[in-house]
């Protein structure tokens, strides 16, 4: 099974001119977009988080760089929590049977909700970063 549905949209010259564009006219931060109803023509406000990734694609799509649209589902598996954290199910079992990551119960398995195994994969990044910044330093000096 799937843990993600992906799609990746490339921008040509020309999506990226036009994003350059508008980046340029939008606030650094606290953008905020509506939509058209395609129903009734009226605008419709689009919510502040829901602008703020708006904003994220624009400026990354100004930039040049390739965007990767992806849905997961609230819940995961405890395999495809190891999966996308990159560790192995027995190492995620022990982060859950240590309290490092929460869990519950569906049954008699174990589930994981996706922005927790998200935020773990942010910090794990984080403590990465440290470290491989500590070693810089290191040899730096």
């Amino acid at each position: 099974m799937a843990t993600t549905d992906r799609e990746l949209l490339l921008a040509n010259e020309r999506d990226q001119q036009q994003a350059k564009t508008l980046a340029s006219q939008l606030p650094d931060r606290g953008a905020r977009f509506t939509a058209a109803s395609d129903k009734t023509g009226d605008a419709v406000p689009v919510p502040n988080e829901l602008s703020q990734l708006i904003a994220q694609v624009i400026q990354a799509v100004a930039r040049g760089h390739a965007v990767t649209v992806s849905s997961m589902p609230e819940e995961l598996t405890t395999t495809a929590a190891a999966q996308l954290l990159g560790v192995s199910r027995p190492t995620l079992m022990r982060k859950v049977n240590a309290g490092e990551i929460p869990s519950h119960k569906v049954g008699s398995h174990t589930r994981l909700w996706t922005t927790d195994v998200l935020r773990e994969q942010q910090a794990r990044r984080q403590r990465q970063l440290a470290a491989f910044n500590e070693l810089r330093a290191l040899e730096d000096d």
